[in-house]
């Protein structure tokens, strides 16, 4: 739930902001795994926050229209299927989040290799060029110089297939080391340091986390009190402390540990979210999970 606090009382309470939050937003976090979209799964929820039929059909349409999806079937029988494009601007958000959970659990996750990828792609192919960039930085990668990634994890797989995609395998280089001096700068936390932005990322997670800390708490008074929240009460806070995680959560590289500051502010926010997610989950009247951002849950199941 959201938290406003009272800076006369130093109070905070759970109010909802469904109706604040964009229905695109919404409505991507409605997909499945697999990436389908059900309409009948949709619909309610977004009237449960506050936002109408008509903000919902016409997110759907537009959603079509980009070649993000594609509809089968019609009205809130209508069943939208991600394509290749829609796949990737769902953000492997599950595979990510996977990836930050586990490292969280295990401590660690660097076999201290740093992989390279190179790149000299003709000025012709600029679009395809530009989207594997784009892709580089999604997957957590930095720029050494121009041309020239890196990232700590093993992402040569991802690589060669986005490159495939765009039809750039033979313009693309793949290698490994575990002895990388970049400028003189050989300590790997050092390097870390230097091509991520970690102090930026903190500070976010930091954001969150002292706008969300009393969340878990109150949750848990209200369970032991009793209360259950009904969707319209659950749906539009889970809908905007999801939102704001993703927020912090999209800049964040997911170095493994062995290369972050410590305390890594990241871990708590991802505990922070967790414990309420399921709290949440369990003050809800309806004994079903919801389906607003299920392949999150599916990850907890698998992690916690």
């Amino acid at each position: 739930m959201t938290v406003v606090a009272d800076s006369t009382s130093g109070t905070a309470t759970l109010v909802p902001e469904g109706r604040d939050v964009p229905t695109r937003v919404l409505v991507l976090g409605m997909a499945h795994h697999d990436g389908t979209i059900l309409a009948s799964e949709v619909y309610p929820v977004a009237e449960a926050c506050g936002q109408s039929s008509d903000q919902v059909r016409s997110c759907l349409r537009r959603l079509v229209s980009e070649g993000l999806f594609e509809r089968h079937g019609e009205g809130r029988d209508a069943r939208f299927v991600a394509t290749d494009a829609g796949h990737r601007a769902l953000g492997g958000f599950v595979e990510r989040t996977r990836l930050a959970y586990a490292q969280d659990t295990a401590g660690k996750g660097w076999d201290r290799h740093w992989r390279l990828v190179t790149f000299a792609v003709p000025e012709s192919r600029r679009g395809a060029r530009d989207a594997f960039r784009d892709r580089l930085l999604g997957l957590g990668g930095a720029p050494i110089q121009h041309g020239v990634y890196v990232s700590p994890h093993r992402w040569d797989a991802d690589v060669t297939a986005e490159a495939d995609r765009l039809g750039l395998r033979e313009h693309v280089m793949c290698a490994s080391t575990d002895d990388l001096d970049l400028g003189g700068t050989t300590d790997p936390v050092a390097i870390a340091r230097r091509l991520w932005p970690l102090d930026e990322v903190a500070a976010r997670y930091e954001r969150f986390i002292a706008t969300y800390d009393g969340v878990p708490e109150q949750l848990e008074t209200m369970r032991r009190a009793g209360r259950r929240l009904s969707d319209a009460e659950f749906l539009p806070g889970a809908l905007v402390i999801g939102i704001k995680f993703q927020e912090c959560f999209n800049t964040d590289p997911l170095l493994p540990p062995e290369l972050l500051p410590r305390p890594w502010p990241g871990r708590r926010a991802r505990d922070l979210l967790a414990r309420s997610r399921r709290l949440g989950i369990l003050l809800r009247r309806q004994h079903d999970r919801p389906q607003l951002f299920a392949p999150f849950d599916e990850v907890l199941n698998t992690t916690w």
